[in-house]
């Protein structure tokens, strides 16, 4: 199972973009774990996840969310498909970055 994180300034913009992606991934019976938290949970909850998302609005910490887990892979949720909220494509992206396609 795969560990799938998001955070934002708060956790709570993503937190739709979540259930979206959960009910994508139930619908293509992929096997994941995916919840949304403020950046201030980052160190607690990013060293269990195989792939860490970062909102756009936070994006400008990507440089340092990579360092600080330089193991594990760091993205940036694409903006249109956040704006969309496009759980299917950010899920499609996810599977790409961690090989499971």
């Amino acid at each position: 199972m795969r560990t799938i994180v998001l955070f934002c300034a708060a956790g709570m913009s993503t937190s739709l973009l979540v259930t979206k992606m959960r009910e994508a991934s139930k619908k293509e019976g992929y096997d994941c774990k995916i919840n949304a938290y403020s950046l201030d949970e980052l160190a607690v909850e990013g060293s269990e996840a195989d792939i860490i998302l970062l909102g756009p609005q936070v994006r400008f910490q990507l440089k340092a969310v990579k360092e600080q887990f330089p193991d594990k892979k760091v993205c940036l949720i694409d903006s249109i498909a956040y704006g969309m909220m496009d759980g299917k494509k950010v899920l499609a992206s996810v599977k790409w970055e961690l090989g499971d396609e």
